[in-house]
């Protein structure tokens, strides 16, 4: 990542990612440089050297763009492009993004600043960037053909309103939509409170990410963008599990988690072994008076969902979507069910003709990983992960938190796995099995039918066309 001491190098360095052609010399020099990012791990919280001071967030998997001071103006330079990332370790995308990643950098403000951004457009086809959830000038909201002129190839366009409200926000395209935000061009945006605020309180940790999703055919690396609900991979900021880092907090630290859906489904994101309160939206932060304690929340399309919790109890927590086929990767959708068949030996053999046959194993799915199936280059397992006790089994939208009492203030590092107290983890039990204790006024239906329904009569067909009862 280019630090912010680069920042104020001189024009030449933008050659790299500005086309001279379209921008003239002048023009660029009065330029914020392009800073950016291609590793997929999850970067440090920048602090604020310039403006006015606030508590920074951590981008999960991602960072947040460094900025300049003009004149007291906040200057940032997005840059739209095609770009690789890395979705898990053995699988890569070719996705559209900003500044080198799908998503782009976290943009992080204080309410009241006055903004500049620089958007230059790298793509193959004209764009716009909608700052989804602002309140800003009409002509600033980034509709193309509504609001502004698309931004053609080659050029360089610039946004500037006032960030008059504190919260939780995003921005992704308005041109072409169906393709640039399906190809991963999507963001945060984080304005924080000017000042001590009623309905937001100072936080030890605090995390943000989006959920984005993919149709990736197996072997391949670019996404199908007409895919309006079979996608087959379910992302937190463009990485899948294994590859989603864990978010690791202090005991008793105070964390605030602000989660952006971006894809075409809703998504019930659920937290292990703590409750948490909705304390914002993307319409600001939530009245107290409406605010209870949940273990999961559902995040719509387009919202965004702010929670905050005491992480009061030591452990690696599962943090996940609820739905099960969200957490799992290379999902097709046409694959048979082939419970109770031992098709192994035929299975290795297909794989060898048809590089993309997968079947759902004899016993189950977890049984696929056991068989250890050939998979197409470029593609993950459906479900992987090794933990302390075993195989996770899970892909997709999963991750951990990680609550350690000696994990230091601002200390994001993963601490490993945890280690239980004696006596604190299930066991086999090997000793003799009870009866199971009968009551004698079990309970039935209320309503009883006072005819009895007739005996039930199944048919097996089999393949002569004969019928046996």
């Amino acid at each position: 990542m280019v630090s912010r001491r680069d920042l104020f190098r001189g024009a030449g360095a933008l050659t790299a990612a500005v086309s001279a052609a379209a921008v003239s010399r002048v023009a660029m020099a009065a330029l914020p440089e392009p800073v950016l990012q291609t590793k997929p791990d999850t970067m440090p919280p920048l602090l604020p050297e310039t403006g006015r001071p606030y508590n920074p967030v951590v981008t999960l998997n991602g960072w947040t763009l460094p900025w300049r001071m003009n004149q007291g103006v906040k200057e940032f330079h997005l840059v739209a492009e095609p770009v690789v990332r890395e979705l898990a370790p053995g699988m890569k995308a070719h996705l559209w993004g900003y500044n080198g990643q799908s998503p782009g950098p976290t943009i992080e403000v204080v309410e009241g600043d006055r903004v500049r951004i620089f958007v230059t457009n790298k793509l193959p086809e004209h764009t716009s960037i909608h700052w989804h959830g602002q309140r800003l000038p009409n002509g600033m909201d980034g509709v193309a053909g509504l609001n502004q002129k698309a931004i053609q190839p080659g050029k360089t366009f610039v946004y500037e309103f006032v960030a008059r409200r504190p919260g939780t926000f995003m921005y992704h395209p308005h041109a072409d939509e169906m393709t640039q935000m399906a190809m991963g061009m999507m963001g945060f945006w984080i304005t924080h409170p000017k000042n001590k605020h009623p309905l937001i309180d100072p936080v030890d940790r605090d995390f943000c990410f989006l959920l984005n999703a993919f149709d990736i055919d197996p072997g391949t690396a670019t996404p199908k963008i007409m895919t309006m609900l079979n996608f087959n991979l379910w992302c937190w900021n463009s990485r899948v599990f294994p590859g989603i880092d864990t978010l690791n907090v202090r005991k008793n630290d105070k964390v605030r988690i602000r989660v952006g859906n971006l894809t075409m489904t809703n998504h019930p994101i659920h937290l292990h072994g703590h409750e948490f309160l909705v304390t914002g939206t993307d319409g600001g932060p939530t009245p107290k008076s409406t605010r209870w304690y949940e273990v999961t929340t559902d995040v719509a399309v387009g919202q965004m969902r702010q929670i905050e919790f005491i992480a009061d109890e030591e452990g690696d927590w599962a943090f996940h979507c609820h739905k099960s086929h969200h957490t799992m990767n290379a999902m097709g959708h046409e694959v048979p069910t082939m419970i109770g068949v031992d098709h192994r030996g035929v299975a290795k053999q297909i794989t060898k003709l048809v590089p993309d046959y997968m079947v759902m194993g004899e016993r189950g799915m977890a049984d696929m990983a056991e068989m250890e199936m050939p998979l197409p280059d470029n593609t993950i397992p459906m479900m992987t992960g090794e933990g302390p006790f075993g195989g996770v089994e899970m892909g997709g939208m999963f991750s951990v938190v990680k609550v350690r009492k000696d994990q230091k203030p601002g200390d994001y590092s993963d601490p490993g796995w945890y280690r239980h107290p004696k006596g604190e983890v299930a066991f086999e039990w090997t000793g003799a099995l009870p009866e199971p204790a009968r009551f004698a006024a079990e309970g039935g239906q209320s309503m009883p039918r006072k005819v009895a329904a007739p005996p039930a009569e199944v048919n097996v067909r089999k393949p002569t066309g004969h019928s046996e009862h």
